[in-house]
């Protein structure tokens, strides 16, 4: 299984139904589930609401601007592998404040998708959509250019 937890809701109507559509077809290469916490001001309560949806078993990977980087293709090799070993891999996507360091601690690994700074909605719909290539690469089927 592939989990998104995140922090915040999206409330723009072309980015649910983006995030929907990716969500829509990665369910047909694998079980998705994304999971929002309330993006709270207090970084203690964001913590704590963070902490009761991380199953420790998990692979966890948060998304951080100072992760490691990968190419299209590699990022499906390095998922496909991730699977042989962890039945669930949890991806974060932080708030407006980042992640605090107890939730950064437990990580398996960082990814960085640029050195940019995305609306959280957005940077939703990238992340699903480059699970998508990854799915497609993996399968061998034609997407990905």
């Amino acid at each position: 299984m592939i989990k998104i937890i995140c922090v915040g809701k999206i409330k723009e109507p072309y980015l649910k139904e983006l995030i929907e559509d990716y969500q829509k077809r990665i369910e047909k290469y694998h079980k998705i589930k994304i999971i929002e916490v309330k993006d709270d001001p207090i970084e203690k309560q964001e913590k704590e609401s963070l902490l009761k949806v991380i199953d420790q078993n998990d692979y966890l990977i948060t998304l951080e601007i100072t992760g490691k980087t990968y190419t299209s293709p590699a990022f499906a090799t390095h998922l496909d592998q991730l699977f042989i070993t962890h039945s669930t891999i949890t991806f974060i996507i932080g708030g407006s404040n980042g992640l605090a360091k107890e939730i950064r601690d437990l990580k398996n690994e960082d990814i960085s998708f640029s050195n940019f700074t995305f609306p959280h909605g957005l940077f939703r719909g990238i992340l699903l959509e480059q699970i998508y290539r990854a799915f497609k690469i993996i399968n061998h089927e034609n997407y990905h250019k």
